[in-house]
């Protein structure tokens, strides 16, 4: 938070708003698990299409219908095998993905007006059944000599050094944080991954061998990709989003104002969720699923009255009709067709903001209309969109609309540099960031295989 640090000037902040009991109830598993028979019940509802939409639908290309047979008869082993051929991620993102908008919604069964198959509960129980067992499925082939070097610890880069390291070669991960796993780690709701998931995906990943993530280094800073370069066979970049859009109005620092992406890492990584401090009323600023994240959150840590502002329509907001029910049924209010003009103070803390009404022209364009409306607020924090910081200036790819451009196979401007994840993308889903990481493993691994041959030719 920024401003002033006494917390007298604004006693409507507080920590232990509820009771850790109630706290750590409602931030455990927002979704029980599948049980054993209810898992195979829902596995036999699959046509098993030949040329299955819901595969074509998954941006990582999982077999769908092999791996739910695979839970009808029994073969848990091999529905959590076909899943992670694809998917190394499979178990996160079962947890995760918006599947109501990919996999589910494309299942033949929406099309007679039945309730899909639920592929990512499904998903779920293969993944947890084989990582339960701590064992890895794969196997590196023999070592190839080869040493690539991937910046960023997230899914992309985790993803893609998984899939080289399959292959033989030698991975070195640098993380600017403290702990691997990017987004997964410190961007999503704790409810969406309890239980330290996110720790226990990356040790499972991890037993392939091969790979080093290295924690505290980043590029620009105590890493150039000159050296990365000079040192490594191949670089791939993993940067993700690093930058925070404003919100376009005059803003001086404020106690109780907050980038919603900091409110999310800081009570991701706070053991006992009921030290964050929160406010009685909250407003969130933002139409994605980082201001869910952090409006639903805020009722779970006690905020009495939560409202998302959103400066278009319902259905232009980039968060999902499920999560915006999810944060309604929570009791957040979402109010469209407002957009922020000036921040109310008192004492150098936030009294409320003030909302200019706005509708959209005939292009869809966001435009002003008659009127403004002023909410009261203790806490806002602001989830407006994220954005790619260059680390370096000098000798750095380049980029497209303010981000790393690639081609198909994810290869930058630079010979031996790739790229992927959010640094490409622009705020993406976990799973696209996945096959980020393994078409440009795949691209990497092809390309040295050619040089090899070429050498040896």
């Amino acid at each position: 938070m920024t401003g002033p640090t006494d917390s007298s000037a604004v006693p409507d902040i507080f920590s232990h708003r509820r009771e850790g009991a109630e706290v750590a109830r409602d931030f455990a598993n927002t979704h029980p698990p599948l049980s054993p028979d209810a898992a195979i019940v829902e596995a036999h509802r699959c046509y098993f299409c030949f040329d299955a939409p819901c595969t074509a639908a998954c941006p990582t290309g999982i077999d769908v219908p092999g791996f739910i047979r695979g839970i009808a008869t029994g073969n848990l082993r091999g529905a959590a095998v076909k899943i992670f051929e694809e998917n190394i991620f499979g178990g996160s993102c079962a947890r995760v993905c918006p599947t109501e908008i990919l996999c589910e919604r494309a299942c033949v069964r929406t099309a007679q007006e039945e309730r899909p198959v639920a592929i990512g509960a499904l998903q779920r129980r293969a993944t947890d059944w084989l990582m339960a067992r701590n064992h890895h499925p794969f196997v590196a082939t023999p070592a190839s000599g080869r040493r690539i070097a991937v910046v960023g610890a997230g899914p992309a880069g985790l993803a893609c050094a998984h899939r080289l390291a399959r292959a033989g070669h030698r991975v070195t991960v640098f993380e600017a944080r403290a702990k691997p796993g990017g987004l997964n780690e410190y961007g999503i709701a704790a409810y969406k991954l309890p239980d330290d998931f996110a720790r226990r995906e990356i040790d499972f990943l991890l037993a392939i061998g091969n790979i080093t993530i290295t924690t505290g280094r980043a590029l620009g800073v105590d890493l150039t990709l000159a050296d990365l370069r000079r040192d490594h066979d191949a670089v791939f970049l993993a940067l993700g989003l690093t930058g925070v859009n404003a919100l376009g109005i005059e803003e001086t620092p404020l106690f109780g104002v907050e980038d919603a992406v900091s409110f999310i890492a800081r009570l991701r990584q706070m053991p006992d969720k009921t030290e964050i401090p929160i406010g009685r009323r909250v407003v969130v600023i933002g139409g994605g699923n980082t201001a869910i994240d952090a409006a639903t959150q805020a009722r779970l840590l006690g905020a009495e009255e939560v409202t998302i502002v959103y400066r278009r329509g319902a259905a232009q907001m980039s968060a999902t009709r499920d999560e915006q029910e999810w944060a309604e049924t929570h009791g957040v209010s979402i109010r469209h067709f407002a957009a922020p003009v000036r921040f109310l103070a008192e004492g150098g803390a936030v009294r409320g903001v003030v909302f200019a009404r706005t509708r959209l022209d005939a292009q869809g364009a966001v435009v002003f209309a008659d009127g403004e409306v002023t909410l009261g607020a203790d806490q806002v924090f602001k989830a407006v969109g994220q954005r790619f910081v260059i680390p370096e200036q000098d000798g750095f790819p380049v980029l497209r609309d303010g981000r790393i451009a690639v081609d198909a196979a994810r290869r930058t401007s630079l010979p031996g540099v790739y790229a992927g994840g959010d640094c490409v993308a622009g705020l993406d889903l976990t799973v696209r960031a996945v096959q980020d990481g393994k078409i440009a493993a795949e691209a990497i691994d092809a390309d040295l295989t050619r040089m090899k041959e070429h050498v040896h030719g």
